[in-house]
C-alpha cells in the first residue's frame, strides 16, 4: 500500500488572487470615501454661503447698502474677506448669524493678531468677497478643491 501525504498550504496563484481581491476592495473604499468627503465639503461650503448671505441681507436691511468691495483681484482675497467679516460683525443681527459659522472656518492667517479673521472654505482657502455698487447682491467665491481662484472648480454664491 502506498501512503499519500497531503500537503496543505497555499500556492503562489492563490496568494496573488487574495492580494488582488484585497486591492480591489481597498480601491473601492478609497473611491467612495473621497466622493463622500467631496460632497461633505461642498455641502459645508453651501451652508457657509447661506449664513453669509443671510448676514449680508441683515446688514443691507440695517444700513440700506452692502459693504462695498469692487476690486476683482483674487490676490487680495484675504483682505476682502477680512473687510466683509468686520463690516458684518458691526451689525447685531448679522453678528448673530455669523456666530453659527464654525470657528474652523474663521482664521486670522493673513492679518495682524488684533485684526478681524478671514473666512475660509472647507479646503482651507480664504473666501473672496466682491460687491460693485449697482449689483443686486454681493458675490462670494471659494477657490474650490484645487485651491486656485479662477479655475473651473471655483464655487460661487451666485
Amino acid at each position: 500500500m502506498r501512503s499519500h501525504e497531503y500537503k496543505f498550504g497555499t500556492t503562489l496563484i492563490e496568494m496573488v488572487i487574495v492580494v488582488a481581491v484585497i486591492a480591489i476592495l481597498v480601491s473601492m473604499v478609497v473611491g467612495v470615501t473621497s466622493r463622500i468627503d467631496k460632497r461633505s465639503k461642498e455641502k459645508g461650503m453651501n451652508n457657509i454661503f447661506t449664513l453669509l448671505g443671510g448676514a449680508l441681507q441683515e446688514y443691507y436691511e440695517y444700513t440700506g447698502k452692502f459693504p462695498e468691495q469692487p476690486e476683482k483681484n483674487f490676490a487680495n482675497a484675504a483682505a476682502h474677506s477680512e473687510l466683509l467679516l468686520t463690516e458684518l460683525r458691526s451689525i447685531p443681527s448679522s453678528r448673530k448669524l455669523l456666530e453659527q459659522i464654525n470657528d474652523l472656518f474663521l482664521k486670522n492667517k493673513a492679518g495682524a493678531v488684533d485684526t478681524s479673521p478671514e473666512i475660509y472654505d472647507p479646503w482651507g482657502t480664504v473666501l473672496d468677497y466682491i460687491y460693485v455698487k449697482g449689483d443686486t447682491f454681493p458675490k462670494l467665491i471659494s477657490a474650490g478643491p484645487d485651491k486656485v481662484f479662477g479655475t473651473a472648480d471655483d464655487i460661487s454664491s451666485k
